[in-house]
């Protein structure tokens, strides 16, 4: 199983990545993707990924949203749906 999360920025999908070797004991380091958002050419226009390879399905994807959440991030669904989008109250 591939896990994706969306967070909005380089930073904070840096500090995604070192919580999941922390917390989550990834075995893999995530991968770090930035991803352009259709049509912008800015990059501070780019959201980033981070690809979490789990071929034993051992993370739990409620806890890797509530995870991106924290960071205003989401993780996408196997159907490359968000799962839940973070909103500012």
């Amino acid at each position: 199983m591939r896990h994706v999360l969306v967070l909005p920025d380089r930073n904070a999908a840096e500090e995604v990545a070192e919580a999941l070797t922390e917390r989550f004991g990834v075995a893999e380091e995530p991968q770090l993707v930035r991803d352009a958002l259709a049509g912008e050419d800015d990059a501070e226009d780019a959201q980033w990924l981070v690809v979490v390879e789990d071929p034993d399905a051992a993370h739990d994807p409620a806890r890797l949203h509530d995870l991106a959440a924290e960071y205003e991030g989401w993780r996408e669904a196997a159907d490359g749906r968000a799962t839940g989008r973070y909103e500012r109250p």
